[in-house]
């Protein structure tokens, strides 16, 4: 596999696509980070890393669902810096996802934070992902 990231959020994607309420993921520690992130933004409902039969770590992700409307909290996630083709934004280039509606996921000097983060921290990096 030459994108874990990708397969990661591919993974997430398709779940949501097809209304599965939990996803497994193989994990690692840049997946475990996206993770959080998610999860403290809203995102997702919970998440619990585990470690599967062979002893490789694992990721579940409970989706968020709104009951009355029927449609998950994530509406897309979106991979932009890839192996062939990275990525980087300063803190003057960073981007704004949906006008600040969606967020954007960079892998910094300080770890993986969202886009307000690294503006507050003042730092620049790779932009993984944007999520909305």
């Amino acid at each position: 596999m030459t994108d874990p990231i990708a397969d990661f959020l591919t993974r997430i994607r398709n779940a949501v696509k097809a209304n599965h309420k939990v996803v497994e993921a193989p994990g690692s520690k840049i997946k475990q980070e996206i993770t959080k992130i998610l999860y403290e933004q809203g995102y997702i409902l919970a998440y619990k890393f585990d470690t599967d039969a062979k002893g490789h770590p694992s990721i579940k992700i409970a989706l968020k669902w709104n009951a009355q409307t029927k449609c998950n909290a994530i509406k897309d996630l979106k991979r932009v810096s890839r192996p062939g083709l990275r990525k980087y934004a300063s803190v003057e280039e960073m981007p704004r996802v949906l006008n600040g509606l969606g967020i954007a996921i960079l892998s910094t000097s300080k770890g993986i934070l969202t886009d307000a983060k690294a503006r507050k921290e003042n730092v620049g990096g790779e932009v993984l992902c944007y999520v909305y």
